[in-house]
């Protein structure tokens, strides 16, 4: 009987496999991650990291912080290195916490995946929640902890040479993206999306060395290694959850419009630990389970943010009072994004 059971999981996590290869890698994931390959090699880190210097406005600061999250492609994991190496640099609190909060929400394979998976509704909230609230979340801080600092060389940047048909390439590839949720005939959508495709690859060989091309490809195989084995493994076991989750519990916690129904789902995600992309999956088998829109927007906005190794890092790079102010901050500001998004839907 046990070994039936165990079997009849295994065939749902690979059930819920199967219908995700079927229906969001071929005009999803393949084209997101050549965007976000391209992003990571062609756009310059070093172009965007000068903005956080000591010497530079805040309200450029803060604005480059709350949206070099997209232009930097980074992920929960490699955001904290960032962090660190722009606070220690001369960063303030307010522009770093900013960057901390929002780079790996709007990551640009996870909002797309977002809107993909569970809405064009909840993925336009979480990008548009995550830059708002990491500008409060850092303005907090600053408030809270800024001192007068001796004043601090800004960032070192190093020369890189800026192509300017680098925005024209990210909109060809956008396009690709997005066409196929505009159009719905297979018939068009070939007649649209394949001279698309051969723009992209013409133009990329026009205005970019074979050097340049060639690392643009190794960012894009780096992410498809690093993400696709870790993405399929949270699809799997999202579809164990279904079977063996009582769906009486998660209607009990975070089925409601309650204010402890956001704020439970913005601690759960807050403890777990998402790795990038994996919470959509397993938020979308929530929802399925009965988990409320509201309660899935604090979710997706608190999970990439935090993880219980990531508040050990946060903690020893700040100290653990600023560390434990930037938790909080970020529990309290999902779940006031819930409740917003709540309030709008009704």
């Amino acid at each position: 009987m046990t070994q039936d059971y165990l079997m009849h999981l295994f065939n749902a996590g690979l059930q819920s496999v199967q219908e995700y290869l079927a229906l969001h890698v071929l005009l999803c994931l393949i084209p997101a991650f050549f965007l976000a390959g391209a992003i990571a090699s062609l756009f310059s880190k070093e172009s965007v990291l000068k903005y956080f210097g000591a010497d530079t406005p805040k309200y450029i600061s803060y604005t480059v912080a709350a949206v070099s999250g997209c232009l930097l492609a980074v992920c929960s994991c490699t955001v904290l290195p960032l962090f660190a190496g722009i606070f220690k640099r001369g960063a303030g609190i307010g522009p770093a916490t900013t960057f901390l909060f929002s780079a790996p929400a709007i990551n640009i394979l996870a909002v797309v995946y977002t809107a993909k998976i569970l809405g064009y509704d909840l993925g336009a909230a979480r990008a548009v929640a995550a830059i708002l609230l990491s500008i409060v979340i850092g303005l907090t801080m600053a408030l809270i902890y800024e001192r007068q600092r001796t004043k601090q060389p800004g960032i070192r940047t190093f020369s890189s040479e800026k192509h300017s048909h680098t925005a024209h390439l990210f909109l060809l590839l956008l396009a690709i993206l997005v066409v196929p949720e505009v159009i719905g005939s297979w018939t068009y959508l070939a007649l649209v999306e394949i001279p698309l495709i051969a723009l992209t690859v013409y133009f990329s060989f026009k205005w970019y060395s074979a050097e340049e091309r060639k690392s643009w490809m190794e960012e894009t195989w780096f992410l498809v290694r690093m993400i696709t084995p870790l993405l399929l493994v949270g699809v799997f076991f999202a579809g164990m959850v279904v079977e063996l989750l009582p769906a009486s519990i998660v209607v009990k916690y975070v089925g409601g419009d309650g204010i402890m129904s956001y704020f439970i789902a913005s601690v759960a995600a807050a403890l777990m630990y998402f790795s990038t992309l994996t919470e959509v999956p397993i938020i979308s088998a929530l929802t399925v389970l009965g988990m409320g829109r509201a309660p899935a927007l604090a979710m997706l906005l608190a999970g990439p943010a935090l993880s219980l190794p990531n508040m050990i890092v946060i903690s020893r790079i700040m100290g653990v009072k600023k560390g434990l102010s930037y938790i909080s901050l970020v529990i309290v500001a999902a779940t006031i994004s819930g409740i917003l998004f709540g309030y709008y839907m009704l």
